[in-house]
């Protein structure tokens, strides 16, 4: 097996997939790239054994095969070349196999594994099938992963749930403290489908994601997803269990109506939260006429803080609070110039909705519980 190819082409492929590759791997073999030769295309497997991450990269080469590689190794070894054409060698040594790797003045030599283990790439039926731009996933992805669960005694909510409709899609993220709904009106199927995709496996394959036109194909069963965008197949094993019935949870009437704007908002939070109770993280919005007033308090240290944020209020006299950290981290994720908070009763939980910033095709509903205490 021989193959040339550019140090830089090949670290830019070994970034996309090494994302999921972990050091404390059950399985030593999955500490290895499969590296695999057909024609002049080299494929580069990383795999958790949950999620396979595979993607596809030109080469000269005059010969087809596999070989394991240890993963950091590798990659340590090929980003010190900068941009040069490597040649790399298979060849037989005494304990086995190696990787000769070769430019214009050195030679290195880098310790193979047996390719044989590497376990075989997930094969399954697809059932269905949905179709999307790459450009519309990612920013579904990025309006809703960080809102994802770390519990994992509730593992359904450690992912996000994909929801297509015949009317529209939903993707839906939710940790209990706070829920982000992203739906899409331009995506449709003939018939309805669901699943829940892991908060890692969803991570790495964002950052593969370009704000583009391409497609990306989506195949599930019951058991598995594969994505299929550019040069690059992903394929995971979907969460088990039922999502819970978000929409029981979001008001229905909220007749106190807050509109501002959203950076000013934000940086006010911010600024409130240093001095606000690290426990509760709380930050009381307390609304009567066009004056927000924000109130965070830490009585054991006695630090407090009184803010006033220009806005729009229309509704009754309400003080509600709510996590400075959920609320700062779901404004910072929104484009909008301006927000609306929509709100019912203290003890309700407020529904946060960017005012501008989305097309036509796309709604972003947001809503933090609140938090009692001071």
């Amino acid at each position: 097996m021989k193959f040339i190819i550019s140090s830089g082409e090949l670290q830019k492929a070994l970034q996309k997939v090494s994302g999921v590759i972990s050091s404390s791997q059950s399985r030593p073999i999955l500490e290895n790239y499969l590296l695999e030769t057909e024609g002049e295309t080299l494929r580069i497997t990383a795999s958790d054994g949950e999620t396979t991450l595979m993607t596809t990269v030109p080469v000269k080469s005059d010969s087809d095969g596999k070989i394991a590689v240890l993963a950091r190794t590798f990659q340590d070894l090929i980003k010190n070349f900068g941009d040069q054409p490597l040649t790399f060698i298979v060849k037989e040594v005494e304990n086995g196999k190696s990787l000769e790797i070769l430019n214009d003045r050195d030679t290195f030599a880098v310790a193979l594994d047996n390719e044989e283990d590497y376990p075989e790439i997930p094969e399954f039926s697809a059932a269905r099938s949905v179709k999307l731009q790459s450009g519309v996933l990612a920013e579904a992805l990025v309006n809703t992963l960080f809102a994802t669960s770390n519990d994992s005694l509730r593992p359904v909510m450690t992912g996000v749930f994909f929801q297509f409709g015949e009317d529209k899609a939903n993707f839906v993220a939710t940790d209990s403290h706070r829920l982000v709904v992203y739906s899409r009106n331009d995506i449709k199927t003939e018939e309805p489908a669901e699943f829940i995709l892991p908060k890692k496996a969803l991570s790495i394959f964002k950052n593969i994601l370009s704000n583009s036109d391409e497609e990306v194909v989506i195949e599930f069963n019951e058991n598995m997803a594969k994505f299929t965008f550019s040069n690059h197949t992903w394929i995971c094993r979907l969460i088990d269990g039922k999502y819970p019935n978000y929409s029981a949870v979001i008001p229905q009437d909220n007749p106190n109506v807050l509109t501002v704007n959203r950076d000013l908002l934000l940086s006010s939070i911010r600024t409130a939260a240093v001095l606000s109770n690290k426990s509760t993280n709380q930050v009381r919005f307390r609304l009567s006429g066009n004056i927000l007033h924000l109130h965070a308090e830490d009585t054991e240290y006695s630090n407090k803080a009184d803010m006033q944020v220009p806005c729009n209020y229309q509704g009754e006299d309400i003080n509600i609070g709510f996590s400075s950290k959920f609320f700062a981290e779901m404004l910072s994720v929104l484009n909008s110039e301006d927000i609306t908070v929509k709100m019912s009763q203290p003890s309700r939980p407020g529904i946060i909705e960017p005012v501008d910033g989305l097309d036509e095709n796309e709604h972003i509903l947001m809503l933090s519980m609140p938090v009692v205490g001071l």
